[in-house]
């Protein structure tokens, strides 16, 4: 039986998570099968998906920086009660695709609302909750947005077109909230070709899981 495990996974636009995500998922759950959850933020339960449609539309909806930081509080706080904190308990293993650090770097960060702010609002909403590790995947602002524009012109939202210097500051606060808390975050180059990025990620997936399962026994 494998205790508890939450793992996060994190990156700025075109960083290729969760291709990644996706991947190594289908070798996990031969392993894991019902102890494995896979879910992603915004979303995962109806009202947090009906929260992510309003933050999440093609074109810009005039929306307010700050009502937007409240929206992906709101949402991820509902995602936590109604996914992870109940498949946590079950002992299960949980996967996010992206979680608080997305937040921090996002609005505190491109938005300028200042990471200690956006701090503040979440831990309300997640109760001091924290991955037992993140992955984040790293890219320049310029590659990961050329891949979005390449690969995804069906996908695209508002938030892939802001402007360059928002999707800096996002990679910049990534980069320094990993320098600050790197025990826990976990940085894998995303420049590299895929194959060696999924290489890496599952290095650190397996690693982890297994040690959960000695530490079980």
């Amino acid at each position: 039986m494998t205790k508890p495990l939450f793992i996060t996974f994190e990156g700025p636009e075109g960083a290729g998570k969760t291709s990644v995500l996706q991947a190594l998922v289908a070798e996990l759950q031969p392993q894991l099968g019902e102890a494995l959850v896979t879910t992603r933020e915004p979303g995962g339960n109806p009202i947090s998906e009906a929260i992510r449609a309003i933050l999440q539309p093609a074109e810009d909806n005039g929306m307010d920086d700050r009502t937007e930081a409240l929206l992906y509080t709101a949402a991820r706080r509902q995602h936590l009660v109604s996914v992870v904190l109940p498949a946590l308990e079950a002992g299960k293993v949980v996967i996010s695709d992206r979680y608080v650090d997305s937040s921090l770097a996002y609005q505190g960060g491109g938005r300028g609302l200042g990471v200690d702010h956006i701090w503040q609002i979440n831990q309300f909403a997640i109760d001091g909750l924290m991955p037992d590790l993140t992955i984040y995947f790293d890219v320049p602002a310029e590659v990961g947005l050329a891949r979005v524009m390449a690969n995804r012109q069906d996908k695209i939202d508002r938030l892939d077109k802001e402007s360059l210097a928002f999707h800096q500051a996002v990679r910049e606060t990534y980069l320094a909230l990993q320098r600050d808390f790197s025990d826990r975050i976990k940085l894998i180059d995303a420049t590299q070709p895929l194959e060696q990025v999924i290489a890496e990620t599952r290095t650190l997936l397996f690693d982890i899981i297994a040690s959960r399962k000695e530490s079980s026994l």
